[in-house]
């Protein structure tokens, strides 16, 4: 099978090629895995910090991509889920162990065997894949492999995000970077809580200006002051700066989540430029996401079906995913990426 691969660890930059397309043989399925025909595969940033080293993989080669849409094409021994032909996605989540106090409560992305998919094992920037049957997704009928992807981490982690802001209806919520994620938590939010006003504050005037034609009430520079306090903020940026912006535009009792696997690295200069009365005082809060569970992806794929919502995607050919990944870097976004691996 032809399948992209993350050799070396390397600084992506404009004219390189982070990945290189080889032949590898076809996996065969474990005993209670599915082997999946990829459909299509979504592009996040976080095959960007794989590259360059800040999620680095855990071994080297690796396939990655962990927003897939396929079809099941073969079951091992014992896989009874799913049925050949069901189309199914897989997420970010590729294992964990079932067994541990994080596991046993519900917080499966806290397990220290918590395994990701493109990273851990591979995934799917490639023509067939392998998963545990437990750790795939039924894709709602009403869905295109194309649309599907992008909600599988993008969509997924985007949900867990609003769920820690702990907002309600008609709280006050902010957006800091709107890519891929932050364009489809705005439209749950729309549909979830809409008495709620959304907030964007981005680099990109692009980016802003399709914030406000997705609903947003205001948009603006990262360095921005919003016109009102909001209640929470989630921050989807590669960058720490715009988390010590978005901390003067909380309200009191505020929440910050940092929807990021991993951030660049740090500037120190920064901490000198932090102001604790109108940053941290009055129990602002900063919180960490940290990976998602099964049970977030199955709620994301269930509301964003049920609402009727339609992801805004850029498609590219599956021979140009350095070409995607290289636009990614460039910030040329305008929702979520995806690669058309094969056509239904």
């Amino acid at each position: 099978m032809k399948a992209w691969i993350i050799e070396r660890i390397s600084q992506i930059k404009d004219a390189s090629t982070p990945l290189e397309m080889v032949e590898l043989p076809s996996p065969q399925p474990g005993e209670y895995q599915n082997l999946i025909k990829v459909e299509t595969c979504g592009v996040c940033h976080t095959e960007i910090d794989e590259i360059e080293g800040r999620a680095a993989p855990s071994q080297l080669p690796m396939v990655p991509g962990h927003q897939v849409v396929g079809q099941v094409v073969e079951k091992g021994k014992f896989a009874s889920k799913f049925q050949i032909g069901d189309r199914v996605g897989v997420a970010w989540i590729y294992e964990a162990c079932g067994q541990c106090t994080y596991c046993l409560r519900g917080e499966e992305n806290l397990c220290a065997e918590f395994k990701a998919t493109g990273r851990d094992a591979p995934g799917g920037y490639a023509e067939y894949m392998v998963v545990n049957e437990n750790f795939a997704y039924l894709i709602p009928e009403n869905m295109d492999a194309c649309q599907a992807a992008p909600l599988l981490c993008a969509g997924a982690i985007g949900y867990r995000s609003l769920r820690l802001t702990k907002i309600k209806n008609g709280m006050r919520l902010g957006l800091t970077g709107f890519g891929a994620s932050a364009h489809l938590v705005l439209m749950m939010t729309k549909a979830m809580y809409p008495e709620s006003e959304i907030y964007v504050f981005s680099r990109s005037s692009g980016e802003r200006e399709f914030a406000m034609q997705l609903g947003a009430v205001w948009a603006g520079a990262i360095e921005d002051m919003s016109p009102e306090p909001l209640d929470a903020i989630i921050d989807t940026t590669p960058a720490w700066k715009p988390v010590l912006e978005a901390l003067r535009n909380l309200a009191p009792g505020g929440r910050l989540v940092i929807n990021a696997i991993r951030k660049e690295e740090f500037d120190r200069h920064l901490l000198a430029e932090m102001d604790y009365p109108s940053q941290l005082w009055m129990e602002k809060e900063i919180k960490s996401v940290a990976n998602v569970t099964r049970q977030d992806v199955e709620a994301c794929l269930q509301l964003i079906a049920r609402e009727n919502i339609h992801p805004e995607v850029q498609i590219y050919p599956f021979d140009l995913a350095n070409q995607a990944i290289l636009d990614l870097k460039n910030r040329k976004i305008k929702g979520a990426k995806v690669l058309e691996v094969a056509s239904d």
